[in-house]
C-alpha cells in the first residue's frame, strides 16, 4: 500500500485498520474470531463512540481549530505484540483521536477538505481594477459546511462574476486566497451554455420531475450538443483548479448536479485521487432520467466517484436503478459494481449547525425582534413560510390550501396570519416571472376576500431577511407550512424546529421533501397536491393539544441538535476514507494489466506456442459500440472482421496452435470458423473438432441426458412469461438469458426459476447450475473449460504429432467464474507470480491406433503418469492434478516457464488469470501483434 501522509490522520488510522483486517483475514480461523473489528459498520461504530467520549472531556476545544502536534502512523510491527485484536483496533483508533501535544491537550486529527461546488461560499463585486467586496452567501450547502472545524477546508468554485482581464482575476484571487476560496473563471457565453443552459433547463428540471419547458422545448433540443459540450468543457476547468490546488491525502467533494462529470475529470488525471459526489436535489427514477439524451455519459462519470451520497435512501436507490437498468451494471447492496470497481451509493441525511441558531435565539436583538413581532400580530396564531421564488417550492398551492382552510373555518379567520417570506430567483426568466404574477394575484384575491380595514390574513414578501429577522420569526410560529412539490432535503424545516426550545410549534412538512424522511415522525406529512388534505392539516396543527405538540417537537429537536452539518460531513469523509481502504484491498487482488510487448516478446522467442481462446466477448464482433444495445445482432454471433486475416496467420503458422474454447453449439463454432486451420472446443469441451475437422466427445463418453426434457420445459414457461429472454438448447446443457429483459424483473424471474428447478426438474439429476450475470444454465456434473483443456491439450499433440515440447501458453477469455479453471490449468498447486512453472509433461501412450479420446487415454491406460510436473509423478484427470506413484519415459510435450504463461481474462476484474485486458478491441491488437510476428 501506498505510504500515507502522516499529517493525514484519519488516512493513517485507515491505513493501519487495513493492515489489520488483511492480517487476520488470511487466517483459517476467520469465521471464530468473533470480537475482530472487521467490517466498516464495526470500525465506525468505534470510532464514533471513541469520539463521542473525548469530546465530552474536551469540550469546546475544536472551535479555535489549533493543530500542533506531529501525530506519525503507528507501526504495524507493534501489533504483533497484542494478544488481543479488538484492544488492538481500539488502541489504534484511540491514539488517532486522543493524540496531544502535552501542554493543552488539544485534539487533532484533520483533514484537508476541497470542497468543489458550483458556486463559492462567497459572492464578489467589483470596486476596481483590483479592488474586490466579498459577501457570504447564503444557501443550504454554505450554511450546513460553515459549521465545520474539524476539516481543514478549502473551497472552490465559481464566483459568480464574468472577469475577462488577468489583472482582475489575479486580484479576485488574491482576495479569495485570503478565505480559502479559489475561483474557477468561466466566461458569459460559457455561463450561458453551461450554468442557464444545460444545468437549469434541462437537468433542473428533470430531476425535480418537470420535463423540459414546453415553450422552448424544441430549440433546447436543437441546442442540446453545444449546451452538454459546455458542460463538460466547465466541468474539466473545475478539475484543473483543483489539481493546481491538490496535495497528497487531500479530500475531493463534489457537489450536486452542476459538477456530475468532475468525479471522472479528475480520476482520469489522478487516479489514486480520493473523490466523493454529493446530490443536494432528488434524484429522479430511471423511466425520468432515460429521457435526458446524455443519460449514459453522466452516470458513467459519477460513478467514477468513490463514494456516491444522496440524502435519502429513496435517491439512492434511484440512482443505482438507473445505472442498472440504463448502464446495465450490477447494482448491489453497497452502491454500484462494475466488472470489480464497487463506487459505494449511501444516503447521507444533511443537518444544519442547530447551535447557532439555538444560541441566537438568546442575543438580546433576537430577543427585542421577538417582542416587537408578537405585539404585531396581536395574539394571533402564526403561521410561516420560508421558500424561494421556485416552481417546486409549491408557493400557490400553499396559498390555495390556506385559502380553503378559511373558508372552512371561519372563526379563525381573524386569529391566524400567514406569513409568507418568498425570496427571488432567476428574475429573468419567463416561467419564474410568470410564478410570481400567479402568486401575487392569489395573495390579493385572498387578502381581499378575507382581509379588514385592520389586518390581512397573508403577509407576503417579495424579498429575503437578515439572520437574526429570520430567527425570531421562527421563534414566534405557532404552525410551520412547507409544501415542497419535490425538494432535495429543505432545510427551511430543521431551522423552524431549532428555534422552537419555548414555543414547541407544529411541522406541516410536504411527503416529497427530503426532510420528511428525518422528520416525518413529529411532523404532519401532507400531499401538497391536496388541497383538502393540507386545509386539514392546517385546522390539525392549530388545535392541536399542547401535550402532543411538546412530543412532536420534542422527538424533531432531537433529531436535529444530533443530526447535524458537521455529523453530516464526518459522517461522509469517514464513510469515503472507509471506502478508499476497502478499494485499495480489493485493489490487490485485480490481477495487473497485461504487458502486450512482454507477451509478444515472449512469442518471437518461443518455438512451440499454443493458444487457447474464448469466443463470446473476445473474438466475437462488438455490436454495441455506440452504447446502444440491439438484441437481433447480439444473439448473431460473428467474428470480429479485423481478426479474419490475423487468426489464419496465427492458424497456419506451423509453430503455433490455435484453439477456440466455448460454450456454444459445435454447428455455431463449425459456421463460423469452417475455414481456419484450428482446434475447435464446443460446449465448454465436451466436444472436440480436430485438424481433420473432426468432431469428437471429450470428458466422459457416457453423459446422462434424462433430464434436459423437463428442464426444457421450465425455461420455455419462463422465457413465455419474461418479456425479451431467450433460452437455448445445446446438446448436453440448457442456457436461459434474460440479458436483454428488465433487471429486475428478470432477477425475480431467475430466483423463482431456480427455486422450481432445484425443487422439481433436477432435484436428483447429475447436473450443476451455472449464474451468469443475466443467465441461467444448467450443464452435466464436472464439465468445465479448465476440464475440458486435457482433452483438448491431448488431441493437439497426437494430432500434430508433435516432437518439440510447448513452451509457450496463452489463454485469453472472458469466462464465467465456474469456467476459470482453465486459467489455473497450467498453474502450480500454489500460484505466485514471481515463482515460475516448470511443467513437464510426458504422453507415453500416444502412438498410431490409440483412441483418440483423451479423456479415455487418461483414465484407461495401463501407464497413469501420462503428465508429470517438477519431476514428481502427477496424473491429470478430468483436468486436475493428482499425486500417482510411478514414472514416465514418454516424450515431454510441456516445458513451460513461468514468464512464458499468461492467462488473460477480458473485460472482468475479478478473475484467477494472471492479466486483464478491458475489452475485446485490446485481443484484437494482441492478435493482430503475434500475427505479425
Amino acid at each position: 500500500m501506498q505510504k500515507l501522509n502522516s499529517t493525514d490522520e484519519i488516512t493513517i488510522l485507515e491505513h493501519d485498520l487495513d493492515e489489520l483486517k488483511k492480517s487476520n483475514t488470511l487466517s483459517d480461523d476467520y469465521n471464530n474470531k468473533s470480537n475482530l473489528l472487521r467490517t466498516r459498520l464495526d470500525r465506525l461504530l468505534k470510532e464514533r463512540e471513541l469520539k463521542k467520549t473525548l469530546k465530552s472531556h474536551n469540550d469546546g476545544i475544536h472551535s479555535n481549530g489549533d493543530s500542533n502536534i506531529d501525530d506519525g502512523p503507528v507501526s504495524p510491527s507493534t501489533t504483533d505484540d497484542l494478544d488481543n485484536d479488538e484492544e488492538l483496533v481500539n488502541r489504534i483508533i484511540a491514539e488517532k483521536i486522543t493524540t496531544n501535544d502535552g501542554l493543552n491537550g488539544k485534539l487533532s486529527f484533520k483533514q484537508r477538505l476541497i470542497v468543489v461546488a458550483n458556486r463559492l461560499p462567497v459572492s464578489a463585486v467589483r470596486k476596481g481594477s483590483t479592488c474586490w467586496n466579498l459577501d457570504v452567501s447564503a444557501g443550504g450547502l454554505v450554511n450546513a459546511l460553515l459549521g465545520i472545524t474539524e476539516f481543514e477546508a478549502i473551497w472552490i468554485g465559481w464566483a459568480g462574476v464574468n472577469v475577462a482581464d488577468e489583472i482582475g482575476q489575479k486580484s479576485l484571487s488574491e482576495c479569495l486566497a485570503k478565505k480559502k476560496c479559489y475561483p474557477v473563471f468561466l466566461d458569459e457565453e460559457l455561463v450561458q451554455l453551461y450554468y442557464n443552459g444545460y444545468c437549469n433547463n434541462i437537468l433542473w428540471p428533470l430531476f425535480h420531475y418537470f420535463g423540459f419547458p414546453q415553450e422552448d422545448w424544441l430549440a433546447n433540443i436543437k441546442s442540446f450538443e453545444s449546451q452538454f459540450d459546455a458542460y463538460k468543457k466547465a466541468n474539466q476547468m473545475f478539475a484543473d483548479v483543483v489539481n493546481e490546488h491538490y496535495k497528497e491525502g487531500d479530500i475531493v467533494w463534489c457537489h450536486d448536479y452542476h459538477l456530475m462529470f468532475l468525479p471522472k475529470c479528475l480520476k482520469e488525471q489522478n487516479p489514486n485521487m480520493k473523490v466523493g459526489w454529493f446530490l443536494h436535489t432528488p434524484f429522479p427514477s430511471s423511466e425520468i432520467h432515460r429521457i435526458i439524451p446524455s443519460r449514459s455519459d453522466l452516470l458513467t462519470a459519477v460513478l467514477a466517484a468513490d463514494l456516491v451520497g444522496f440524502h435519502t435512501y429513496d435517491y439512492a436507490r434511484h440512482f443505482v436503478s438507473a445505472c442498472t437498468r440504463i448502464l446495465g451494471i450490477e447494482g448491489t447492496p453497497e452502491g454500484v459494481e462494475d466488472q470489480g470497481k464497487l463506487t459505494r451509493v449511501a444516503a447521507f441525511p444533511i443537518g444544519i449547525d442547530s447551535d447557532r441558531f439555538t444560541r441566537a435565539i438568546q442575543l438580546p436583538l433576537v430577543k427585542n425582534h421577538i417582542k416587537e413581532y408578537q405585539e404585531r400580530f396581536g395574539g394571533r396564531k402564526v403561521m410561516l413560510g420560508v421558500d424561494r421564488l421556485d416552481m417546486i417550492k409549491g408557493i400557490p398551492q400553499k396559498l390555495l390550501a390556506f385559502e380553503k382552510f378559511l373558508e372552512e373555518n371561519p372563526t379563525w379567520r381573524d386569529k391566524v396570519v400567514l406569513l409568507q417570506i418568498a425570496v427571488p430567483t432567476r428574475a429573468n426568466v419567463p416561467e419564474y416571472q410568470k410564478l410570481k404574477c400567479q402568486v401575487h394575484e392569489i395573495v390579493g384575491r385572498i387578502n381581499g376576500r378575507f382581509g379588514t380595514l385592520t389586518s390581512v390574513p397573508i403577509h407576503h414578501l417579495d424579498r429575503s431577511l437578515d439572520f437574526h429577522d429570520l430567527c425570531a420569526l421562527y421563534a414566534i410560529t405557532d404552525v410551520a407550512l412547507i409544501t415542497s412539490l419535490r425538494d432535495g432535503m429543505n432545510l427551511v424545516s430543521y431551522e423552524f424546529v431549532a428555534c422552537q426550545a419555548s414555543k414547541k410549534g407544529v411541522l406541516i412538512l410536504s411527503e416529497f421533501a427530503g426532510a420528511a424522511q428525518s422528520l416525518g415522525a413529529g411532523a404532519i406529512l401532507v400531499n401538497p397536491w391536496n388541497i383538502t388534505e393540507v386545509a386539514s392539516a392546517i385546522a390539525y396543527a392549530l388545535n392541536m393539544p399542547s401535550d402532543e405538540r411538546e412530543k412532536r417537537h420534542q422527538y424533531n429537536y432531537m433529531h436535529v441538535t444530533t443530526h447535524t452539518s458537521q455529523e453530516w460531513a464526518e459522517t461522509f469523509i469517514s464513510e469515503l476514507n472507509d471506502t478508499i481502504v476497502e478499494a485499495q484491498l480489493r485493489t490487490t487482488q485485480i490481477p495487473p494489466l497485461l504487458q502486450t510487448e512482454r507477451a509478444i516478446e515472449r512469442y518471437r522467442c518461443s518455438h512451440n506456442c499454443l493458444l487457447i481462446l474464448g469466443f463470446n466477448a473476445t473474438l466475437s464482433e462488438p455490436v454495441n459500440a455506440d452504447g446502444r444495445v440491439d438484441q437481433f445482432k447480439e444473439m448473431e454471433l460473428n467474428l470480429h472482421p479485423e481478426l479474419v486475416e490475423p487468426l489464419k496467420k496465427l492458424c497456419d503458422d506451423p509453430r503455433t496452435t490455435v484453439a477456440v474454447v466455448s460454450g456454444s453449439h459445435r454447428s455455431v463454432l463449425d459456421k463460423i470458423f469452417e475455414d481456419y486451420n484450428m482446434w475447435l472446443a464446443a460446449e465448454h469441451g465436451v466436444f472436440i473438432r480436430t485438424a481433420n475437422k473432426k468432431w469428437l466427445q471429450n470428458l466422459t463418453d457416457n453423459i446422462n441426458l434424462d433430464w434436459i426434457e423437463s428442464v426444457q420445459h421450465v425455461f420455455e414457461y419462463f422465457t413465455e412469461r419474461t418479456p425479451r429472454s431467450f433460452y437455448e438448447r445445446r446438446e448436453t446443457s440448457l442456457v436461459w438469458n434474460y440479458k436483454y429483459s428488465d433487471i429486475e424483473f428478470g432477477r425475480l424471474q431467475a430466483k423463482d426459476m431456480l427455486q422450481h428447478l432445484c425443487t422439481g426438474p433436477i432435484s436428483n439429476a447429475p447436473v450443476e447450475v451455472v449464474q451468469g450475470g443475466r443467465s441461467v444454465e444448467v450443464r452435466a456434473n464436472g464439465v468445465t473449460k479448465g476440464a475440458g483443456v486435457s482433452g483438448i491439450l491431448g488431441q493437439v499433440i497426437h494430432g500434430k504429432d508433435m516432437k518439440a515440447p510447448i513452451d509457450y501458453v496463452l489463454v485469453v477469455g472472458h469466462f464465467l467464474p465456474k469456467d476459470e479453471d482453465i486459467y489455473t490449468f497450467f498453474e502450480p498447486d500454489l500460484p505466485s507470480a514471481e515463482s515460475s512453472i516448470s511443467t513437464r509433461s510426458s504422453i507415453g501412450s500416444l502412438s498410431n491406433g490409440v483412441s483418440p479420446n483423451y479423456y479415455d487415454l487418461i483414465t484407461e491406460s495401463d501407464d497413469r503418469s501420462l503428465i508429470t510436473s517438477n519431476g514428481d509423478n502427477e496424473c491429470l484427470t478430468n483436468g486436475n492434478m493428482t499425486n500417482v506413484n510411478s514414472s514416465s519415459n514418454g516424450l515431454s510435450v510441456l516445458d513451460l516457464q513461468g514468464d512464458n504463461y499468461f492467462s488473460c481474462a477480458v473485460g472482468r476484474k475479478r478473475s484467477t488469470a494472471r492479466y486483464l485486458l478491458n475489452s475485446s478491441a485490446d485481443v484484437v491488437a494482441l492478435l493482430k501483434n503475434l500475427a505479425d510476428c
